[in-house]
């Protein structure tokens, strides 16, 4: 794993999603990194030194001028002995001083002090983050190297206020160090110099302007799956459906309605070397869309008349030119998993279904499709490797891993 014996530094600065940092922490250490903190003043009016320090294994730092670790300049030594700085919270005047260039307290001099490589996960109000000095702080850093991951959109803290300004989701900036670590180790990126196309989501058949066939899929497993990818080195294009979730970072993202739509995006994309098709595409569409809204009448429904949509995985995998050398399709289902991922395996023409119940009984807490967890059944030509049930970022990895190892076979 690309954190595995990693050496962190988390920054933290204040603001209401510094309690996100204490998650952070966690996941980190679970994926083998070690984590020292680092807490500005008013971070600690949010959470306390001990509940991060606690988290880390070894106490949190928060004085410049501190006698126990200045006595051999503490915060040159933070800045240094580590293989990356982490900056989550970054509140709208923390990274003020870091454009400009302060050092007026230890967080602020440990960032100017680093010749290490710099990810900051924005988290602030929208007009904060939307204000010109912002998106000029923004740009300054950008152009001195730091690397961002977020700001989302979602709700806020304040009462009735929304849009762009939440800090990333933990496993978004977990996936962002790794990417940005990986960047940097060649021995842990086993895609270096590979193509690859992932499709993810669900995809949107319009019955009027305001109505729609749709699915339950998120498409956290595509979007996964991408950012593990484009970790271990590949050139990614994602083809993504409408989801809610933020673009990856380091992918070509392509977004798209409708299953026609996501088919053409596919085909413009190819030649890959890989192509996964995650998506959870529409089977059918309306026949002919209304170009009004249809309106309720004394006649009751409308009979909505349904035709196939295109089969992407299929048509990539059954062209007799610019077929990928590994075709990877996904099944759902929600009986008779395995039985029918062979048979899907053999009518797609695809090389390995990746196949999962979606079924209420799945075991999986809080559902497959729409939640943060999976257990995949991968269903090759050769057999069945049926994993336990994880998060589906470590679905992704290993996933990722498994065609990394293929494509070296064929190599």
């Amino acid at each position: 794993m690309t954190l595995s014996s990693k050496r962190l530094l988390l920054v933290i600065s204040g603001g209401i999603a510094a309690y996100k940092a204490l998650d952070l922490i966690r996941r980190f250490r679970e994926r083998g990194a070690s984590v020292r903190v680092v807490m500005t003043r008013s971070a600690t009016e949010f959470v306390t030194p001990l509940s991060a320090g606690a988290l880390a294994g070894e106490p949190a730092y928060t004085d410049l001028f501190d006698a126990k670790t200045e006595f051999d300049v503490g915060h040159i030594r933070l800045a240094r002995e580590c293989d990356l700085v982490v900056v989550a919270p970054a509140t709208a005047n923390l990274m003020a001083r870091m454009a400009g260039g302060h050092a007026d307290d230890l967080a602020s001099t440990v960032l100017l002090a680093t010749d290490r490589p710099v990810l900051v996960a924005p988290a602030m109000n929208p007009v904060m983050w939307a204000a010109p000095a912002t998106q000029r702080n923004v740009a300054r850093l950008a152009a001195d190297g730091v690397t961002m991951v977020g700001p989302n959109a979602g709700e806020m803290a304040e009462r009735n206020e929304a849009g762009v300004g939440r800090m990333a989701e933990p496993l978004e900036i977990v996936a962002a160090a790794e990417a940005l670590l990986a960047t940097r180790d060649p021995a842990g990126r086993p895609l270096a110099g590979r193509t690859m196309l992932v499709t993810s989501g669900p995809t949107h058949e319009p019955i009027d302007p305001v109505r729609y066939i749709a699915n339950r899929s998120s498409g956290k497993q595509g979007h996964a799956i991408a950012r593990a990818a484009a970790a271990a080195g590949a050139a990614v294009t994602l083809v993504s459906g409408p989801v809610t979730l933020p673009d990856p970072p380091g992918v070509s993202v392509v977004h798209v309605e409708s299953a026609r739509e996501m088919l053409a995006a596919v085909e413009a994309a190819l030649p890959v070397d890989v192509a996964v098709f995650a998506a959870a595409v529409a089977d059918w569409r309306v026949a002919s869309a209304g170009d009004q809204k249809i309106k309720k009448g004394a006649a009751g429904a409308p009979q909505l008349a349904l035709v196939e949509n295109p089969d992407i995985l299929a048509t990539v995998s059954k062209r007799t030119a610019g077929r990928p050398p590994l075709v990877v399709g996904f099944a759902a289902e929600t009986q008779n998993v395995v039985t029918n991922a062979r048979e899907k395996l053999a009518r797609k023409g695809c090389d390995w279904i990746v196949a999962n119940d979606v079924s209420a009984d799945s075991g999986i807490a809080g559902g497959v499709m729409g939640g943060d967890s999976n257990s995949v059944h991968v269903v090759t030509a050769d057999g069945v490797d049926s994993w336990p049930a994880q998060s589906k970022e470590e679905v992704a990895r290993a996933l990722v891993a498994r065609i990394a190892a293929a494509l070296k076979e064929r190599t």
